[in-house]
């Protein structure tokens, strides 16, 4: 698998970093289980409030469908873009009855002293 490095060049989107990979994996896979307070904690993953948590829990309620674990192919069409002083991504997601779904993941990475910090914002469709 050929390496995806974060850049800092705000002029078009790029493919999700392979560093943020496991961070997000693990983002959804909490997700998936019912945990949409990331109560068990994911390193690199801020936590979530509970009105977001609620946000997200609603929304995938109300789109009716089973969300199911990332699959490698979702890395051919998720993307973040540079703004500045951080990265927004979109993460497309998956469902077990559409496989992909119009669902996406979406968020802000920052750069810490250790490496990366991944704060999550909504579940919706664009």
């Amino acid at each position: 698998m050929v390496e995806v490095v974060a850049v800092k060049d705000g002029t078009a989107e790029r493919q999700i970093p392979s560093a943020w990979r496991p961070a997000l994996r693990g983002i959804v896979a909490a997700f998936v289980k019912g945990d949409y307070l990331l109560a068990d904690s994911i390193e690199d993953v801020q936590a979530v409030s509970q009105e977001t948590a609620n946000h997200i829990q609603s929304y995938l309620r109300d789109y009716g469908a089973t969300l199911n674990p990332l699959p490698d192919e979702t890395w051919n069409s998720s993307v973040c873009i540079w703004t500045g002083d951080h990265w927004d991504f979109l993460v497309d997601l998956y469902t077990r009855e559409e496989g992909a779904s119009d669902l996406v993941l979406s968020g802000r990475v920052t750069d810490t002293n250790s490496g990366f910090k991944i704060a999550v914002h909504m579940v919706y469709v664009p």
